[in-house]
């Protein structure tokens, strides 16, 4: 299969490092691979967490309506 060039769409060499075409760096470190993955994980707990304030805050809202229409 060909990598294919993020810059010029030319196909390239499965492990080549820059674009026969366009000669463009082509290769992703693998700790700029690290640190996206890493960072894909923090988005993900910050999107659990956010999902779980969501609802907490739903609950509440919801919680505050039966205590007023129970005393209104």
């Amino acid at each position: 299969m060909a990598l294919e060039c993020p810059f010029c769409a030319q196909p390239n060499a499965d492990q080549a490092l820059v674009c026969n075409s366009c000669a463009r760096d082509i290769a992703i470190p693998a700790s700029l691979l690290a640190e996206r993955d890493g960072l894909i994980r923090k988005r993900e707990a910050v999107r659990d967490e956010l999902s779980r304030a969501k609802a907490e805050l739903e609950s509440y809202k919801i919680g505050k309506g039966r205590i007023a229409a129970a005393t209104g």
